[in-house]
């Protein structure tokens, strides 16, 4: 018996109409994560300017439309913003922003929240600089990790 799943409907249309899909050309960070338990795989790219304000980001997510929409609302969140400040990104605030995720869906925020993290990692490790509460990417988000929650928990 198969599961019907409910969707918002900011998470539908950013589904059907996503945001910033796309590559950038020598972008100043790459961050692509996956999940092997579903088979989802998002790439987000970052410009970054000479002040460390994200000036453009593009996505291109493999995955089921909650992966979609979690990437293009990721992207539309962090543009223009300070690296600092994308950094602060949470797979809550994606969850929040979309009007909710199923949970069996959640894991796509945590992987849109693991790709921006990677692509500001990339762009650290390219300039050689540090930043502050930025760790190494992850290279699996595995579903069975303790910080899948809903919200509200």
């Amino acid at each position: 018996m198969s599961q019907v799943i409910e969707y918002s409907e900011k998470v539908m249309d950013h589904f059907t109409n996503p945001r910033n899909v796309g590559e950038i050309e020598n972008p100043s960070g790459v961050g692509t994560v996956g999940n092997a338990k579903c088979g989802d795989i998002m790439r987000i790219y970052l410009d970054i300017d000479e002040n460390n304000i994200i000036n453009d980001c593009k996505f291109k997510t493999f995955g089921c439309g909650a992966a979609v929409a979690t990437s293009s609302m990721a992207t539309e969140m962090i543009k223009g913003k300070s690296v600092e400040e994308a950094l602060k990104l949470t797979n809550k605030a994606v969850q929040e922003a979309l009007g909710g995720l199923p949970p069996v869906k959640i894991h796509c925020s945590l992987l849109a929240e693991e790709a921006v993290h990677a692509a500001l990692w990339d762009f650290a490790q390219k300039k050689g600089i540090s930043i502050e509460g930025l760790r190494p990417p992850v290279n699996d988000i595995d579903e069975t990790e303790a910080f899948y929650e809903t919200p509200g928990e």
